[in-house]
């Protein structure tokens, strides 16, 4: 019989060619203007990718509810289910539509890989959110408590100044009055414009220069960030941002029935997680694909829960051998 640690293993691995085939894809539609079609691309990559995979996968976090999209919907089989593992699956092909389409920083492919229960199940619907890294006393920031309160309370921890923080923050009308604050009580602002997973991922760096993630993003994104930060040690809490009836049917029906409910990390993705990300467009966190007469390159982040391993991956691929994921 198979030893269960490798077969681990070996699927953190798997992870990262899954998250290679749909940014590869993706980058085809880069600077092109058309969001949709590059989301296409990475959708129609990454599920092909993950059907050769051995195991007998359940998307649970994906592109919206059965009916909302044609693939990598909540609920759908993915793998060869020939005899492989039960495993719940949470993704996002196209991290930044938007920005792939414009050409901008940050736009990722993701994907994260665990037992079945690991995962909090959550609407498409926003989340608030904040997070810090590894090696801080527990607690340390707090979703209910004030700029100013966290700001001291993180500097104190890090044997810092408060000016010496840099918090990063979606750049978004709704975060106004946390930027305003932030920056009354002395600490530094990175405004990103999209992909929150990476901010996330960037705060929970121990030795990068992003102190603190906050803000509100999507709920789905959240968990996703959560799932990489619980192998890199860090601290996250999250909260559930209904609009309307009709959210907050979404969300009970997934389950929730503490609609003001604070999550902490734990809530949100738990056990032995395979995460992956690999760059669609270059970013502070992960060089984007570069291409060249018949191949290109990509850089890839896997982190592994169980070990707390964090490994960087580049690599070379020809592009003659992704004719069936490129649909050609």
């Amino acid at each position: 019989m198979p030893d269960r640690a490798n077969i681990d293993r070996n699927l953190a691995l798997e992870a990262v060619r899954v998250t290679e085939a749909a940014a590869l894809a993706a980058s085809r539609e880069m600077g092109r203007g058309d969001e949709r079609a590059a989301e296409e691309a990475a959708m129609k990559a990454m599920r092909a990718a993950l059907n050769v995979l051995e195991i007998d996968g359940t998307i649970v976090i994906g592109e919206g509810e059965a009916g909302e999209s044609e693939m990598l919907f909540i609920g759908e089989k993915v793998g060869t289910d020939r005899g492989g593992p039960p495993i719940d699956i949470a993704l996002d092909p196209l991290e930044g539509a938007t920005i792939c389409a414009k050409g901008g920083p940050n736009a990722l492919a993701v994907v994260a890989l665990a037992a079945k229960g690991s995962f909090l199940s959550v609407p498409a619907v926003y989340m608030d959110k904040i997070a810090v890294g590894p090696d801080l006393p527990r607690g340390v920031v707090d979703l209910d408590e004030a700029p100013a309160t966290n700001l001291k309370n993180l500097a104190k921890a890090k044997d810092s100044e408060v000016s010496d923080l840099l918090i990063c923050i979606l750049d978004r009308p709704r975060h106004e009055d946390l930027i305003a604050k932030v920056r009354e009580a002395g600490a530094r602002v990175m405004l990103i414009a999209d992909g929150d997973v990476s901010g996330v991922i960037a705060a929970g760096q121990p030795d990068g220069n992003v102190d603190m993630y906050w803000g509100i993003g999507g709920a789905s994104e959240g968990v996703l960030a959560a799932a990489a930060l619980a192998g890199l040690g860090g601290q996250m809490q999250g909260r559930l941002q209904l609009r309307g009836e009709d959210e907050r049917a979404r969300a009970r029906r997934r389950g929730i029935t503490d609609l003001t409910r604070k999550y902490e990390l734990s809530d949100m993705a738990r056990g032995d997680i395979m995460f992956a990300a690999t760059g669609i467009t270059d970013g502070a966190l992960l060089q984007g694909v570069h291409r060249f007469k018949g191949g290109a390159t990509t850089h890839s982040i896997v982190i592994r829960g169980k070990s707390g391993t964090f490994r960087s991956i580049e690599a070379r691929h020809r592009l003659d051998h992704f004719g069936d994921i490129f649909g050609e």
